[in-house]
């Protein structure tokens, strides 16, 4: 079937939990795409809409990780939103990553890394002519230590400090959303970790396509966020 020429077009741009990595079970193949969160998004949305999947596992917003290269979102980030141009919608999930250890970054580290990428979605519109995108900037899930395969899934890359950071990224995403003027979504409103305690229960995926679906459309009405 030939793609509906005038659909508004939907950037979600994230980590392994856009890309749709399982929470159970140690194989963490990708869901199929009529179960992951992005792929129900473009059924509850209808023909109207096109939804681009631009997950990536590990992915974190701004820094390198030295033993997997390719995972700085930041440096994709500009190419991506102009890959896709025109864009529509941009919905941005990002931050759980960054909270490994190895980075040592607080919830407020992460929210100006993340300012960073406002920045380069407002640019877009002076590097390409044209409409500038919306913007919802969703806060991840929190980290849940307490689930069964937390310790053998995350193999020591989160430490303590970690858990209670992925519950201040939530305000501080929030803040930010509020001070650049773009829509907020917490996805921890509505979702949860699974069995791994960082990558969504099977039963979140649905909850968050309609927190998202409806964030959408609300950013596409006129309305002020």
């Amino acid at each position: 079937m030939i793609a509906n020429p005038v659909a508004r077009t939907i950037l979600c741009f994230g980590d392994s939990n856009t890309n749709g990595l399982p929470s159970n079970g140690e194989s963490y193949v990708r869901l199929a795409v009529d179960v992951r969160w992005t792929g129900r998004l473009q059924r509850k949305l209808g023909n109207g809409y096109d939804v681009i999947e631009e997950g990536l596992s590990g992915r974190t917003t701004d820094v390198d990780d030295e033993e997997r290269p390719g995972l700085n979102g930041r440096a994709y980030f500009l190419p991506c939103l102009l890959s896709h141009h025109p864009l529509d919608v941009v919905v941005l999930m990002l931050g759980t990553n960054d909270l490994k250890s190895q980075f040592d970054r607080t919830a407020a580290d992460i929210a100006m890394a993340l300012s960073g990428y406002l920045d380069d979605i407002e640019s877009t519109a002076t590097i390409v002519a044209g409409r500038m995108p919306r913007t919802i900037l969703v806060s991840p899930i929190h980290i849940d230590d307490s689930q069964p395969a937390y310790v053998d899934a995350t193999a020591g890359l989160f430490d303590a400090t970690a858990v209670d950071r992925s519950r201040q990224l939530t305000d501080e995403l929030r803040r930010l959303a509020h001070d650049r003027r773009v829509r907020f979504a917490d996805a921890a409103a509505v979702a949860r970790a699974g069995n791994d305690g960082i990558h969504l229960s099977p039963d979140s995926h649905e909850p968050l396509a309609e927190l998202i679906t409806l964030t959408v459309k609300a950013a596409l009405s006129g309305d002020a966020p």
